[in-house]
């Protein structure tokens, strides 16, 4: 169908009330015919529309929320609650539900870690919530029943399909998922960018919108129906026509676009840079909100069309638009090359067509109407000032969105890094992250945070504090990276920079792969028969971390030791004793380790946690030591020990302080009273210690499949069920983050000794899908133990 032919969407009103960009809008069902809209400036309001004109009245304003408002959605009614409820979602992590009638909220929903940025009801009383924490959780009332984890970066859209049990969620990992009662069934890929909205078309069909500037159309089934190309920026947000298939889509662009019978139909520009949001009311007009805290409603209906001197003033302020062309919203632009006034005197080809003219010396922007047969100016196009970041929180980095996205190139040839920043942030602290994440060497450390800061003049909320001022000098540095300036070996340990002990890779040599010892590398002995038997589970020990270099610990410790606070800081003496502590429990002298020297451990463990990190190493290593472990551990100390390493877990904390935290956990499994403290404790360290996992931190992961592992090793032995469907869902979390394949392998041989000799383990790993998720590890060719594992596990499922 040709756009023009069918009637066309003019404005019906602009309404004022937001003081900050409208983020969500959603149809309501109280008032009839009115809606609710969401905004920045952390409130809610409920619109009516008002019998007299054609506008809407403001009926009240919710607020609940400590920050930014991004979502809403309505609950239908209830016996309880006869005109619904509304919920919101917020940027303080939390969802707010209110009443129709009462500005305050009814009872608020806690338990996401992130922004709540997306929202949809079903049947029930069922509300489904999606976040930048990467997870969906699923709410029934006031209680949370379940988390939908699987995706590996944000959430930004969620919705309830209308057969039961069936639930989808788009994100920035580029994928579409669809649940079934809490499981993954499906992934949808094809979008290549962050997916930003979802709309449903049927019971077996819906649309998809991202920023990739594309609308994809699919079917429950798996496959992609068709794609839908208009827009030039990001497509924020989707809604869909009652009745029909027809759907109306608004993004960064500036426009509002109208799709029909699979093309767009018409283009409506906006005086805004971000059109985030849209809805369509029950009589098909069409409610959008935009960065300029504007709501608008389009109409097709002539009655309720706004009037002359309406219509008038908002092209006025159309034509006023600046826009930058640096966005791309209008294609490459090349001012030399443009056309004068005269261009205009030629009509259009198609509704929505931009087109550039110059008039003395300015650049302007007109679109073609169909329907009125004219240009419309929609802006002036200016040139952006240099390297200014609009501050609104639009450039994306990995699904989260922030106030700056740098690019680094550290050397000439070699690849350019992502630094994502917000104004709120420490620069130091941003600048080592970096450098962790990426591998990078921390000689860098100065250079990038005087990066940030030189780039951001002006724009740092906090004044940099002491604390962070420059944690890091030092030469011979026993922090991640390298101890000179030179690549690490392959397996160096990251934070002692000596070799590791890395499973598998003794050597380079190819062993006959029948009887490599997985976690020594060493060939082992074979018979004959090179029958390639299960060595791999179910496993009888604990798996420790041993790497060990004392003197680089103890070169650290005295180093951070000279900088530290006077109450903190440790004698010559107490130096001392805590090297013979090491040589004790390194096995370098046959001393036995002293109260004292565990005194003294214990003081500098408890030291600021980001100069920590040597002492709680020397921790890892001594915990091995029966006397230290039972120290530890026995029913006396164990409250302060199990507080102190659970601190360390969290994973807003330092990378350093999660990964020894979680060794030495570990290594407390070697002894009894290490065994017996772990057991009781399981519940508060397996919740603690799966939040690591969200680092990408792969020395983190196999610690954190490490511990897992030890847990398995002794949930076999007792037959615990709660124990076990816990560790069970924590390998199949685990396993949908990690990528790196040792810790892959260790959670294999971790699943295996859980569900060997026991068959309601089996089942209870059947009905998670375990067997699903692991699939893919039956054909991974190097290291050859991970294919190994992977089938002897698959043979018992």
């Amino acid at each position: 169908a040709m756009a023009g032919e069918g009637s066309t969407f003019r404005l019906r009103c602009s309404l004022m009330g937001h003081g900050q960009d409208v983020r969500g809008l959603t149809r309501g069902l109280f008032p009839e015919g009115g809606f609710v809209s969401v905004s920045r400036d952390r409130t809610a309001r409920l619109w009516a529309p008002d019998g007299l004109n054609r506008g809407f009245t403001e009926m009240h304003c919710m607020s609940g929320h400590s920050n930014f408002v991004s979502c809403v959605c309505i609950i239908p009614p209830s016996d309880l609650y006869p005109r619904g409820l509304i919920a919101t979602g917020g940027n303080d992590h939390n969802i707010c539900i209110f009443t129709v009638d009462n500005p305050a909220p009814l009872y608020v929903l806690k338990g996401h870690k992130n922004t709540v940025c997306s929202l949809s009801s079903g049947k029930f009383g069922t509300l489904l919530s999606g976040s930048w924490d990467t997870t969906a959780k699923v709410w029934l009332n006031d209680r949370c029943m379940m988390t939908l984890q699987g995706h590996t970066a944000a959430i930004w859209a969620v919705k309830i399909l209308p057969e039961q049990g069936l639930m989808l969620t788009g994100s920035a990992d580029k994928t579409i998922k669809l649940w079934k009662a809490g499981r993954c069934e499906r992934t949808f890929t094809g979008h290549e960018d962050c997916v930003r909205g979802l709309a449903i078309l049927s019971e077996m069909e819906f649309l998809s919108c991202a920023n990739d500037a594309s609308v994809r159309r699919w079917q429950i089934s798996g496959e992609c129906l068709q794609v839908y190309y208009g827009h030039t920026n990001y497509i924020y947000s989707i809604s869909v026509f009652p009745r029909c298939k027809d759907f109306v889509t608004t993004g960064e662009d500036r426009s509002l676009r109208i799709w029909k019978q699979g093309e767009c139909a018409q283009t409506i520009r906006l005086p805004a840079q971000s059109i985030w949001c849209c809805c369509v009311l029950d009589n098909g007009d069409i409610v959008v909100g935009a960065s300029d805290g504007i709501i608008r409603v389009f109409t097709e209906s002539l009655e309720r069309t706004a009037s002359a001197e309406e219509i008038q003033a908002f092209e006025n302020e159309l034509a006023q638009a600046s826009i930058d062309p640096k966005t791309g919203d209008l294609g490459d632009i090349s001012a030399d090359d443009l056309p004068g006034r005269e261009h205009l005197k030629d009509p259009g080809t198609r509704d929505g067509q931009t087109r550039l003219i110059k008039d003395n010396g300015k650049v302007e922007a007109y679109q073609w109407s169909v329907s009125e047969g004219r240009w419309i100016k929609i802006g002036d196009v200016v040139g952006s000032s240099g390297a200014t970041q609009q501050t609104s929180g639009k450039v994306l980095f990995e699904g989260k969105e922030y106030d700056y996205v740098f690019t680094i190139d550290v050397n000439e040839n070699g690849p350019s890094y992502k630094l994502p920043y917000n104004i709120t942030d420490d620069p130091w602290l941003t600048a080592y992250n970096f450098l962790q994440k990426n591998d990078l060497n921390p000689m860098f450390l100065d250079q990038v945070a005087k990066f940030i800061m030189d780039n951001t003049k002006g724009q740092t909320l906090l004044s940099t504090s002491n604390q962070f001022s420059d944690p890091f000098t030092g030469a011979g540095r026993y922090v991640p990276g390298s101890s000179s300036g030179s690549s690490t070996i392959p397996g160096a340990d990251p934070f002692t920079g000596a070799g590791r002990y890395v499973p598998g890779s003794a050597s380079n040599a190819v062993t006959p792969v029948g009887g490599v010892d997985p976690f020594t590398g060493m060939g082992a002995y074979q018979s004959a028969a090179a029958k390639v038997e299960n060595i791999y589970f179910p496993k009888k020990d604990a798996v420790t971390f041993d790497q060990a270099n004392p003197t680089q610990i103890l070169g650290k410790l005295k180093e951070l030791n000279g900088s530290a606070a006077e109450e903190h800081k440790l004698t010559e003496d107490d130096l001392i004793i805590l090297e013979k502590l090491l040589s004790a429990t390194c096995n370098t002298s046959a001393e036995t380790p002293t109260a004292q020297q565990l005194q003294t451990l214990w003081r500098a463990v408890n030291w600021p946690e980001d100069i920590v990190f040597p002492a709680l190493d020397i921790l890892r290593l001594s915990v091995r030591h029966p006397t230290v472990n039972e120290n530890f551990c026995s029913e006396k100390e164990h409250v302060q020990f199990i507080i102190l390493l659970l601190k360390f877990l969290n994973p807003k904390g330092k990378q350093a302080n999660q990964l020894l935290a979680l060794r030495a956990l570990c290594n407390c499994f070697v002894s009894h009273a290490g065994q017996k403290l772990m057991m009781e404790q399981r519940d508060e360290i397996m919740t603690q210690a799966i939040e690591t996992k969200s680092g990408n931190n792969k020395n983190i992961h196999i610690a954190l499949a490490t511990l897992t592992l030890n847990y398995a090793v002794c949930l076999h032995k007792v037959n615990n069920v709660e124990g076990k469907a816990q560790c069970l869902s924590v390998i199949s979390t685990v396993m949908e983050v990690v990528q790196d394949l040792e810790a892959i392998f260790r959670l294999l041989v971790a699943l295996g000794t859980l569900i060997s000799d026991d068959t309601n383990a089996v089942q209870l790993a059947k009905s998670l899908g375990v067997d699903s998720q692991i699939k893919k590890y039956a054909s991974v060719s190097e290291p050859a133990k991970v294919k190994e594992c992977c089938k002897f596990v698959l043979n018992l499922l």
